[in-house]
């Protein structure tokens, strides 16, 4: 069959449909398994089972450039004044393919073996306890930016080795270099991620040449020790690899953490059953990621025709796999609509799938328990003060401020 029309309901830039994309998405996966998408030139996949399967399909890439110019590939190269940003995005594991992608990938996953994470439990849980201390000494404050951004922010800072007194432009600069992953960002948005990458860059070069004369146990130390071993990162490498362990390592955790207790306010029962077993925390964290999932959109190029129901996708076309919607998608998940923090069989994509799924999920799901865990523990009063307002985002969800009161 071919690929059905995009109904009108999906808007990216309509701050209703970024309020609430659900209703869209059940249409969508109604109308078909594929839509083009004239406004970004992409086709939308909304399927759970689709999202899944194209997630470990070789046929497509995060990159062409390991097989083809741009102009193999019908591309437009971009613009000049874009390629600090460019260079720093494109020498991460996250944009990169197999052999370069399963060379640094082996080598970044030697911090985020199971038994690495847990050792990191006992940092992460004094954190978020001593955040949330502080929260309730106030009496309140922005959930945000009292608890969510600090806690993975400085988790990663540490991993990395960059020193506390360093950190205060790392947030800024991973919200301005993430902006380029909306959908046709516009020209201001690609300055501010441009300006950040060139900062980050010439931050990063400056700290990578202090532990190379004074080395330390932190990641960085270990990439310049790997590298000295024969391992043959880049130091281009390792800078983008820093940055992308920073903006994917707290990222998803910031946003799901806002999004996730903005949920809990609007489903008091819920809640109260949390409060009332906090052995519900594991599934909890799991439903809350799937709910109102943090990453609603993720790009592949395809390198190879595919077909999806009928519909042949060309070589050179760009596909969204919608995680948002598979994440509600009913074949896969009963009541998807409804919030159950007891929800055990929930297969959700939040973290992808195939090669790149997210190296550091495991660190996230104990940032997410432990900054849980700390406020029902200390807050259990814990009350939304003002209704928040939606970041008018959409491939990255989150919130402006989740301002609360004890």
């Amino acid at each position: 069959m071919a690929a059905l029309e995009t109904p009108q309901a999906f808007d990216p830039w309509d701050p209703a449909f970024v309020a609430d994309p659900y209703p869209a998405y059940e249409e969508l996966r109604a109308r078909g398994r594929v839509h083009y998408y004239e406004p970004t030139n992409q086709w939308l996949v909304p399927h759970h089972a689709d999202v899944s399967a194209l997630l470990r399909d070789r046929r497509l890439g995060r990159t062409y450039q390991h097989r083809f110019t741009h102009q193999d590939f019908g591309r437009t190269a971009p613009p000049p004044e874009h390629e600090p940003f460019h260079v720093l995005n494109d020498h991460g594991m996250l944009d990169l393919e197999p052999p370069d992608h399963t060379r640094i990938r082996r080598l970044v996953s030697k911090a985020f073996t199971p038994r690495t994470v847990e050792q990191l439990k006992p940092y992460v849980d004094r954190l978020a306890g001593e955040l949330v201390a502080g929260l309730v000494e106030a009496g309140g404050g922005d959930l945000l930016t009292d608890v969510a951004e600090p806690l993975p922010v400085a988790v990663i800072a540490e991993m990395l080795g960059i020193p506390e007194s360093d950190r205060a432009p790392l947030r800024p600069w991973s919200a301005d270099i993430c902006g380029m992953y909306e959908l046709n960002p516009s020209q201001e948005t690609a300055a501010k991620a441009v300006r950040a990458s060139v900062e980050f860059t010439e931050y990063l070069r400056e700290l990578i040449e202090v532990r190379r004369k004074e080395p330390g146990d932190d990641l960085i130390s270990g990439f310049i020790a790997a590298h000295d071993e024969g391992d043959r990162l880049t130091e281009q490498e390792m800078i983008s690899t820093c940055v992308l362990l920073l903006n994917a390592g707290h990222e998803a955790t910031v946003n799901s953490t806002v999004n996730g207790w903005w949920a809990l306010f609007r489903h008091p029962e819920q809640l109260a059953a949390l409060r009332a077993d906090h052995s519900l925390i594991p599934t909890a964290v799991e439903e809350l990621m799937r709910y109102d999932t943090p990453l609603q959109l993720f790009e592949r190029w395809v390198l190879d025709d595919i077909e999806i129901d009928g519909t042949t996708i060309p070589r050179g076309a760009e596909i969204a796999m919608l995680f948002g919607s598979a994440n509600h998608d009913p074949a896969v998940f009963a009541a998807p609509e409804k919030l159950d923090l007891a929800r055990t069989d929930n297969p959700h994509i939040s973290f992808s799938a195939g090669i790149h799924y997210c190296i550091g999920a495991p660190l996230a799901r104990i940032e997410l328990a432990a900054s849980m865990t700390a406020l029902l523990t200390h807050a259990p009063t814990l009350t939304l003060s003002e209704e928040p307002t939606r970041k008018p985002n959409f491939v990255i969800r989150g919130l402006e401020a989740l301002r609360v009161t004890l």
